[in-house]
Parts: structure tokens; C-alpha cells; sequence
């Protein structure tokens, strides 16, 4: 049986799952380490600014530990938020055939890419990013070479889509390096939930005060500049619909600005922070999901693949790295122009003057998400497993 150790910076709402899903239905012998605990223990996050801990299970059903962390601000806001001294020992007493990498980018991680003996123990990376907006600046040669020299250490790249797979070739990853592992939710969560979530958005729906003949334009998310809630508000009054309510679910520093900038409009409702088991009434509240984005850190989006699961078209700005994979305008959702406000209310006019072609759309992303599971995550990991682990050299 071969033994993968995984290396993730803390427990994910989104990755749990998946390694649950690799203990029970593969051959592997796998061991997450965490570098800190975020998620199981209440803490702090600024996105949301309150404390948050998830309410599903993430340390359930699969072998893991976490690495003592040294830092004295510990956690991902910074490069040295991650100081894990006992990391490289741990890992090695585990004694893995192949270590997976979940990131890269500090302290602890680049110490152990560099300390690893990768010609003995290969090392494989999966990451996100994108360069769906280039990066500028004097120093971005230098930024690639670096990344270039960091990513040959790896003998295998897992990439999750289209825009990411172009970012590992523009970094000097070769093709014969590179093996699809998209990024996936645990699908089943949101299919078995569909039938219940419904009836619970319509009664929430009341509870918030949208008219129960309005269509709904859901945003679900932080209230970050760059996730731009402030440009979807915009947006949603130039567009000047009848008929319509947006329903705006999260919290963050931006709170209070969006309330006042939408004063006035009983249209526009707000919802608060809703934790992870929550999130299938969520989307069924909505009867389509905006992603407005801006900026190079929406790698993927994966709160669009939870909304397709639940049947909902999107519309996503071009920086949403997930928007060559699974959005195609007028088939699944609308892609606008990230920042251009006129373009999204142009989206918003379509996407609520046909209530039929809205469930057209919805039915069709939900059959394309299906194909982005953690099966084909995990065919993926196994084909980059086996040709490393039997590449001669």
C-alpha cells in the first residue's frame, strides 16, 4: 500500500471531504498534516470580521495531526504566520512513498520544499492561480524565475482547470509534469440536501422579506473589496429590474458601506454570515449567483461549484478563475469584465428577463459540475502517483 503524506496549511470546508473520500474509497495510506488550526477552533477571521468556526465535520474519518506552530502570529495573512520546526521530522517518520504539497507559499512550506529529499521521496504540488490579470511590475521576471526554481522541485503538478494549467506552463512546468485534479465540493452534500433546501429558502426567503413572486439575484460571500459586493449593488440599481430582489449573504469590514449604499431600496435585502451546513438553503434562495470579483486571488471560486450543484446558473467576472471551466455564456451563466459595472448590469437584465431560460441554464451547469467531483479529483492525484512513482531517473 503506498503511504501519501498530505501538507495543508489547516483544515478546509472543502478539502476535508475530499480526503475522507481518499481513505475510504482508495488503496492509499494517507496522513494529512495541518499547520495550524483554523476551522475546528474559533478564531478570528478578518474576510468575515468575526470569529468563525465550521459547523460540518473536517477532522472525521481520515488519519491526520496537526505540527506544532511556533509562530507568534500564527496563521496565513502572512509568509510567517506558518512556522512548523518539527514539520520535516514528522513527515519522515510517517515515512511516506510521495508527499502532496497543498501550498507553497510560507515559512514552514518553503523550508520543507527545500530540506525534502525529493530524488528519494517525490514531491507533487496542487495548486490554483491563475494570470487571468497578469502580474506588473519591475520585478515580475524575477517573481517568475523564482516560481520557475520552486516548482521544478516537484515531479508532478496537479492542476484544477484551464486557467491554472496555463499558469504552471508559464512558470515552466512541462506538459508531461502537468494531470487534471479539478477542484470539486462534495457534491453529494448538495445533491441529497436539493429537496429540503428548497422548502427551507422559500420559508427563509419570507422570513427576510422578499416578495415571494420575486425572482432573486443571490450574492453569498465576504463583504471584501475584492470580492466587490459594492460593484454587484451598483450594478443591480442601474439595471433598474422589476420584479427582482438581491439578497446579499455574509458579512465583513464592508458591511456598513453596502447598507448605506443600498438605503432606500427594500429590494436589496441583507442576510448575515451563514456557516457551512447552512449553505444549501442558501443557494436555493437564489435563482441566480453572482461572482463580481477583482484582483488575482479568486483562483477558482469554489462557492460556484456549490451553486451549480444546487441548480443555479452564475455570473462571474473574468477574474473568477473557475470561469473556463464552468461557465459558458448563454449554457451555464454570463462572464462579464471584472470591475465594469455596466457590463454586470447587462447580465442582470438577461439573466432575469426569462424565468425558463434561468432553469435551462441552472440544469445545464448542474450536469457540468458533476464532472468536476472528487473522483476526477482523485483519478487525477492517482495518475500523477503512478507515474512518479514509477518514472525512471
Amino acid at each position: 500500500m503506498q503511504q501519501l503524506a498530505i501538507i495543508s496549511s489547516h483544515p478546509i470546508q472543502y478539502y476535508a471531504p475530499w480526503f475522507r473520500f481518499l481513505a475510504r474509497e482508495t488503496n492509499l495510506d494517507i496522513k494529512v498534516f495541518y499547520l495550524w488550526d483554523f476551522g475546528v477552533k474559533e478564531k478570528k477571521d478578518p474576510g468575515f470580521d468575526q470569529s468563525v468556526k465550521w459547523d460540518i465535520p473536517l477532522l472525521e474519518a481520515y488519519p491526520y495531526t496537526f505540527v506544532r506552530n511556533a509562530s507568534s502570529t500564527p496563521g496565513t495573512a502572512s509568509f510567517w504566520g506558518l512556522q512548523n520546526p518539527s514539520l520535516i521530522q514528522e513527515v519522515s517518520a510517517y515515512a511516506p512513498h510521495a508527499v502532496l504539497l497543498m501550498n507553497y507559499s510560507y515559512a514552514s512550506l518553503q523550508s520543507f520544499i527545500w530540506r525534502w529529499p525529493v530524488n528519494r521521496i517525490p514531491l507533487l504540488f496542487r495548486g490554483d492561480s491563475h494570470r487571468l490579470l497578469p502580474a506588473p511590475g519591475r520585478f515580475a521576471a524575477l517573481k517568475r524565475y523564482a516560481l520557475a526554481q520552486v516548482f521544478r522541485r516537484f515531479r508532478a503538478c496537479l492542476y484544477v482547470g484551464k486557467a491554472n494549467y496555463d499558469y504552471f506552463r508559464f512558470h515552466g512546468v512541462p506538459p508531461e509534469n502537468l494531470f487534471f485534479s479539478p477542484h470539486a465540493v462534495d457534491n453529494e452534500r448538495y445533491f441529497q440536501a436539493e429537496a429540503e433546501a428548497g422548502r427551507e429558502a422559500q420559508e427563509w426567503r419570507r422570513s427576510l422579506g422578499v416578495p415571494e413572486d420575486h425572482l432573486v439575484i443571490l450574492y453569498a460571500a465576504k463583504f471584501t473589496d475584492r470580492k466587490r459586493p459594492q460593484d454587484l449593488i451598483q450594478a443591480f440599481i442601474q439595471a433598474q429590474l422589476l420584479g427582482v430582489s438581491l439578497l446579499m449573504v455574509g458579512a465583513g469590514p464592508l458591511e456598513a458601506d453596502l447598507r448605506t449604499q443600498a438605503a432606500g431600496r427594500p429590494e436589496i435585502v441583507f442576510a448575515p454570515f451563514q456557516n457551512q451546513s447552512q449553505m444549501p438553503r442558501v443557494y436555493a434562495a437564489g435563482d441566480v449567483f453572482v461572482m463580481p470579483s477583482y484582483g488575482p486571488r479568486e483562483t477558482w471560486g469554489l462557492a460556484i461549484n456549490e451553486a451549480q450543484c444546487m441548480g443555479r446558473p452564475v455570473i462571474v467576472s473574468s477574474h473568477v478563475g473557475c470561469a473556463a471551466d464552468l461557465v459558458t455564456p448563454g449554457e451555464t451563466g454570463w462572464i462579464f469584465p471584472a470591475g465594469d459595472v455596466s457590463a454586470l448590469a447587462a447580465c442582470l437584465r438577461e439573466a432575469c428577463h426569462d424565468r425558463a431560460r434561468l432553469q435551462r441554464l441552472g440544469a445545464a451547469g448542474r450536469e457540468r459540475v458533476q464532472t468536476y467531483s472528487y473522483a476526477q479529483t482523485t483519478a487525477g492525484l492517482l495518475a500523477a502517483l503512478d507515474d512518479v512513482l514509477n518514472r525512471k531517473g
